[in-house]
């Protein structure tokens, strides 16, 4: 067994600018040398490390220094048979594993609810996807995950599907039956693709849930910058099968992967990886320790519900908070920024915090943080907001027409009110989550234009062309 104190390329990169090396290679600011403006202290420290592939540093597309040794720690941390370092962030882990996976023209069984970059991979993969409506929470109202009995009918109606990709937990932490999911999947030798974006500390214990991987998924990708110690686009992928050719994953990692890979961010992903693997049941109990108590002191505010998990099974660094003042939860979001608390989202009705992986001796200023919610609600008075949440028109859909077929149509605009049952040719994005509400190429239903009209009137957060949607128009396929 491998020693998981031990940060390889970390320590290499140390190891080299200790030498005091004089620089004629990229990146030009020459280890932070080269003075860009004056108030340049922030960077010094991290273009110190901020190298290219020299001598004793490796190379992130043909490892066999301290990257490989890095790598081969993660795969031993995960119980993985290869696991790989990514810097383009867990958008390139969705392209590379679906485009490793997934035939051109084959059909993929996909959660509805997935990230753009799934969608992406699908068009770039000139597949053909059917969506797996999630199941609607009604306390939170929000879309949680699949169930099983939706996949069972997928399964059987298309039982030529080439793969299953899925997302767990949900932006929220919120986790379902995806055991018996993937079993399922592999009687019919189906791999599954889990973007486990927001888990890659699953592994740390209970109460956590099981991570993919330990459920027996095939590919799975973690951004590792959301809940570990890792700079922001540094993730990973994983690869845990023989129904995949991991040959596949390389070869598209080496397509979608930058050809001058930041180092710091692969040291952060070393560290990272580091700090999880020496990560103790005594870190842990702590950490839940200073959760419960920060969940309890937020509780005593009467114009917020702090949300429980079905189940009690969720994500503990995730808490989500849901208005109770009037207010929904963008303007309960900006109230908060006012005195300086910044959440991770907000939907119509809740506000979501992303804590950290606290270990032991270490502090956050949790109950600061409470302090300023109570002092930014002080006059708001309890009013509950309930509403039904908008469920799925079908379990199961695939798009009005191909992706081929989307190259070849015209587009027109036309007002919102007047889209009901013309195809959209747009993908309407809220960001965060990133997660779409309308795909480009699927028909325009009444329950998404409810939630669209929904969304634009709590003041929610639009990628694309945003001020279209605020103009109340949307694009649309002119053949219908």
């Amino acid at each position: 067994m491998s020693n998981q104190q031990q940060v390889p390329l970390f320590d290499a990169l140390k190891e080299h600018i200790n030498k005091n090396p004089i620089s004629f290679h990229v990146p030009g600011h020459k280890y932070g040398r080269i003075h860009t403006y004056q108030q340049d202290e922030f960077f010094k420290g991290i273009l110190k490390i901020d190298a290219t592939e020299l001598t004793g540093l490796d190379d992130l597309h043909s490892p066999e220094g301290p990257i490989m040794e890095a790598e081969e720690l993660l795969a031993e941390l995960y119980g993985t048979k290869k696991s790989f370092f990514l810097v383009n962030g867990s958008t390139v882990g969705n392209l590379v594993m679906i485009m490793a996976a997934c035939p051109e023209d084959s059909t993929v069984l996909v959660q509805r609810n997935c990230h753009k970059s799934v969608l992406n991979a699908l068009k770039l993969a000139n597949v053909r996807p059917v969506f797996l409506e999630p199941e609607v929470n009604k306390e939170w109202q929000v879309a949680a995950g699949i169930s099983f009995e939706t996949v069972e009918q997928a399964i059987n109606r298309y039982a030529d599907a080439k793969a299953m990709i899925l997302t767990y937990p949900n932006y929220y932490g919120m986790v379902y039956e995806l055991k018996e999911i993937i079993d399922l999947a592999h009687q019919y030798n189906i791999p599954v693709l889990v973007d486990e974006a927001h888990g890659p500390h699953f592994i740390a214990g209970e109460p956590f849930p099981l991570s993919a991987l330990q459920l027996g998924a095939d590919l799975v990708v973690h951004s590792a910058h959301k809940t570990l110690p890792a700079m922001t686009m540094g993730s990973f992928l994983h690869v845990n099968s023989t129904l995949v050719n991991i040959e596949k994953v390389k070869e598209y990692l080496a397509i979608f992967q930058s050809s001058s890979p930041s180092y710091p961010i692969m040291a952060s992903l070393d560290i990272a990886r580091h700090y999880l693997a020496l990560y103790d049941q005594e870190d842990l109990q702590e950490l839940l320790s200073e959760i419960d108590s920060f969940k309890k002191e937020l509780a005593s505010i009467e114009t917020i519900k702090v949300l429980t998990f079905p189940k009690n099974l969720g994500d503990c660094l995730r808490i989500t908070v849901q208005s109770r003042c009037g207010l929904s939860g963008f303007e309960l979001q900006k109230r908060f920024e006012k005195f300086g608390i910044y959440s991770e989202l907000a939907d119509p009705y809740n506000v979501l915090f992303i804590l950290p992986l606290l270990k032991k001796g270490q502090t956050y200023p949790l109950h600061e943080t409470v302090g300023k919610i109570k002092r930014a609600l002080d006059g708001f008075t309890f009013e509950d907001m309930r509403e039904d949440a908008y469920s799925g028109d079908q379990r199961i859909s695939e798009l009005a027409i191909s992706y081929r077929e989307m190259d070849e149509q015209s587009v027109k605009q036309v007002q919102i009110d007047k889209a009901l049952g013309l195809i959209c040719a747009e993908p309407i994005i809220p960001y965060p989550p990133g997660i779409p509400l309308l795909l480009k190429g699927e028909t325009i239903t009444n329950s998404k234009l409810l939630q669209l009209k929904r969304l634009l009137q709590t003041g929610a957060r639009f990628q694309g062309d945003y001020s279209l949607l605020k103009d109340g128009n949307i694009k649309v396929y002119t053949t219908t």
